[in-house]
């Protein structure tokens, strides 16, 4: 009999494992699958199980393809699995093509007489996915909130970052979901980064991927009225609870669809933008609405400089700003 073996960390079933499977039985005549105890998948995946470990064996074992199962609970980095592979003393350690650890499998293969075997990652039927990507899934919000930035706007990009400037925005309602959208798109108010995160993505990553700055999933997911250090990641300052602009804002969408990467590296007033952002930090430190409306109008003057058309006239309005 050609005993096979497989090892990983098999958190979430799904496609592409049990493809995976049926390819390594398909070498042999008995197939044993290797799953990371809880232990093991923290220091591989630095996560909480999402299934009980006995629920996880059961599911296993039951596939028509799989023989026999074990638990790695070895913690020699990426051979968890040593163990039982040398009592079981298998022909063939199948692996995938994107295998971390090959030379040490490679090893204890010689040191077994069994033979190392890479299998290309076949497609499934469904779109590929992974365990971490339904993990994402899993764990994102149902709804977020969408973004205002007063001052410091670009300053979040790491690439025009200054030290001693400061990002201050706050988060609004009424949130949105995947099904409700209650404002209009590429109005500049951070909509693709709430996208992301609602999509189960890393916000920042995505937005810093996209050649821009980190200011708008910073404060979807922290909310609240906040201040950020400029600089290559988001580093809060500090925080309100945003009741002192209760009342004092309103959102009018101007007609113009936003476009943030594609006006990122434009010529800009940045001693501006940052005397700006120091100004509108003091002023949420103080909680002074004077002073917060001030550093708008600094913000503002920066937009009118770059030819952005001037926004209407509203009686009583302390500030304004794209």
């Amino acid at each position: 009999m050609k005993k096979v073996f497989v090892s990983g960390c098999y958190d979430i079933i799904h496609a592409g494992h049990l493809a995976f499977f049926k390819e390594a039985k398909a070498l042999g005549d008995h197939l044993t699958v290797c799953f990371a105890s809880d232990e093991i998948l923290w220091i591989e995946k630095k996560r909480r199980p999402s299934v009980p470990i006995d629920h996880k064996k059961f599911l296993i074992q039951a596939l028509e393809m799989v023989d026999d199962v074990v638990i790695g609970t070895n913690l020699e980095r990426g051979l968890d699995f040593k163990e039982h592979f040398l009592r079981i003393k298998p022909n063939i350690l199948a692996v995938t093509e994107d295998d971390k650890y090959k030379e040490m499998k490679h090893e204890l293969c010689s040191q077994a007489g069994a033979q190392y075997r890479v299998l290309p990652k076949t497609p499934p039927k469904t779109d590929p996915i992974s365990s971490s990507e339904i993990v994402r899934w899993i764990r994102a919000p149902r709804e977020v909130p969408l973004r205002v930035d007063f001052a410091g706007g670009w300053l979040d990009v790491p690439r025009y970052s200054r030290v001693g400037g400061y990002i201050v925005n706050c988060a609004i309602t009424p949130l949105v979901s995947l099904n409700l959208w209650e404002y209009e798109k590429r109005s500049g108010l951070g909509g693709s980064a709430a996208w992301a995160i609602l999509n189960g993505e890393n916000g920042v990553n995505s937005e810093i991927n996209l050649g821009v700055g980190w200011q708008d999933p910073a404060i979807i997911q922290e909310t609240g009225l906040c201040v950020w250090h400029s600089g290559l990641n988001p580093e809060l300052y500090f925080k309100r609870d945003g009741k002192m602009l209760k009342g004092l804002m309103a959102i009018h969408f101007s007609n113009n669809e936003h476009d943030t990467p594609a006006i990122v590296d434009n010529n800009r007033n940045y001693d501006l933008i940052y005397s700006a952002s120091q100004a509108a930090c003091k002023a949420v430190l103080n909680e002074d609405i004077s002073e917060l409306a001030e550093a708008i109008r600094m913000s503002y003057a920066v937009q009118m400089e770059e030819g952005m058309n001037p926004l209407m006239e509203i009686k009583n309005c302390l500030a304004r700003k794209y």
